[in-house]
């Protein structure tokens, strides 16, 4: 009888101490595999983005690039169309066009 309950307990150990070490494996393991959602991706973009700005201006800006319209666009492609709208109505070619755009886009 001593035999079988220093068995068990032997066993109770092995198999505590065996489950011990592959715990934080295990838990360590979703962690890593785990991609980011596309709010966080889309957080890192605006951040990259926003890496000129500061203060004010920085926090009006990521709240702009972190509103997407329904349809799926950003506040840069929204005023990318309108920018593409004003030079088409405007007739405007070549450097002239390169030109209004690069003004366009980085009005604020």
């Amino acid at each position: 009888m001593k035999h079988l309950i220093t068995a068990a307990l032997l066993a109770t150990a092995v198999f505590a101490a065996s489950a011990q070490t592959a715990a934080p494996a295990a838990a360590a393991a979703p962690a890593e595999a785990k991609a980011p959602t596309k709010q966080q991706s889309k957080m890192g973009q605006c951040n990259t983005d926003a890496a000129d700005k500061k203060g004010d201006e920085r926090k009006a800006f990521m709240k702009e690039c972190l509103s997407a319209k329904k349809d799926g666009r950003t506040a840069q492609q929204e005023k990318m169309k309108t920018c593409n709208a004003d030079a088409k109505t405007k007739a405007l070619k070549g450097d002239e066009r390169k030109a209004f755009m690069k003004e366009c886009l980085s009005a604020k």
